[in-house]
């Protein structure tokens, strides 16, 4: 074959390689128009009406318990992981000083309401002596001076009557604060929960304020979802929510309602707040916690605890 001949069958190869490349870019350039099509149409569509994190938490309002008054344990009927109800006993106190001190308050008390008594007929006995010598004072048969006389001592009497009647009534307070402290000995569960961070020990002395334990309500769990600012702009109270939980996976969802946001973002709540007023500073995209109420009968199907990861994505279709 001559050389002109081979030059022109590379020259048509050439161009048929050129045809199949441009054909490919050109297929590239459809097929990436179009997935740039699909996801405008699916942001529009779809996306852009909702918005999703998986820096969300489970929390709830934990209730700690402490001790009223000071005292020995004497007896813990709560473990941490045990269910309990609004009222069941916790912890109780060795009462023996408590009783002591009440059936003193009590003795004190019948004393003074004795005294109350006396005084009392002391001055009815007054009140008569008195009422005889003004009847007899105008006929002359009582002088001025015994009358002045009856009549101070029917005042001494009022007024041992006064303070008789106080000393009942500083008592009855004395009694009625023994009866409080000696209630106080035994301590209750103030909400239906599970109890959780149990330090009170057998034979312990505790002091009035100390936490003993605390129960977590979780029939009241709600999550704190932290979404980027830039995410907030059309998130409102009331707005649906569902999430997912790692616990239980993708299988079971949850759904809420968003109930508000917090009043502040994490950084600057921290214990030692960022200070952007100093030194070099980068802008950081900060999170806001929003508050979302769980279903109740969800969760009560599906239990949770205290500081499980949740997925959740917020529907921006109410715009009320």
């Amino acid at each position: 074959m001559s050389h002109s001949n081979q030059a022109l069958i590379s020259d048509a190869a050439e161009v048929r390689a050129t045809g199949k490349r441009k054909h490919l870019f050109a297929m590239l350039a459809v097929a990436i128009a179009a997935a740039g099509g699909a996801y405008g149409a699916y942001w529009e569509l779809v996306a852009s009406h909702y918005v999703s994190t998986d820096n969300a938490y489970t929390n709830a309002e934990v209730a700690q318990v402490t001790s009223q008054v000071e005292g020995q344990v004497a007896q813990v009927n709560a473990n941490d992981s045990r269910k309990v109800s609004r009222g069941d006993i916790l912890v109780q106190l060795d009462d023996s000083d408590a009783r002591l001190v009440l059936r003193q308050a009590e003795a004190d008390l019948k004393r003074a309401q004795a005294q109350q008594v006396a005084a009392q007929a002391d001055v009815d006995r007054a009140a008569v002596d008195l009422q005889r010598r003004d009847a007899l004072a105008g006929s002359g048969a009582v002088s001025g001076d015994e009358l002045t006389h009856v009549k101070d001592g029917a005042s001494s009497a009022h007024a041992a009557l006064d303070a008789a009647i106080a000393s009942v009534a500083l008592v009855q307070a004395r009694v009625d604060k023994a009866k409080l402290d000696l209630s106080r000995t035994i301590i209750r569960s103030p909400v239906d929960g599970v109890v959780a961070r149990r330090e009170v020990q057998l034979g312990q002395r505790v002091q009035p304020s100390v936490p003993l334990l605390s129960v977590v309500p979780v029939q009241n769990i709600y999550v704190n979802a932290n979404f980027k600012e830039v995410q907030l702009e059309s998130v409102h109270p009331g707005q649906k929510a569902t999430m997912t939980s790692d616990l239980y996976g993708s299988d079971v969802v949850y759904h809420g309602v968003v109930e508000g946001f917090d009043g502040g973002t994490g950084s600057a709540f921290a214990l030692i707040p960022a200070q952007n007023a100093t030194g070099n500073w980068i802008k950081v995209v900060q999170r806001l916690p929003v508050r979302i109420r769980l279903d109740p009968a969800e969760l009560a199907a599906h239990p949770l605890r205290v500081g499980l990861s949740m997925t959740t994505t917020i529907d921006l279709q109410n715009k009320s």
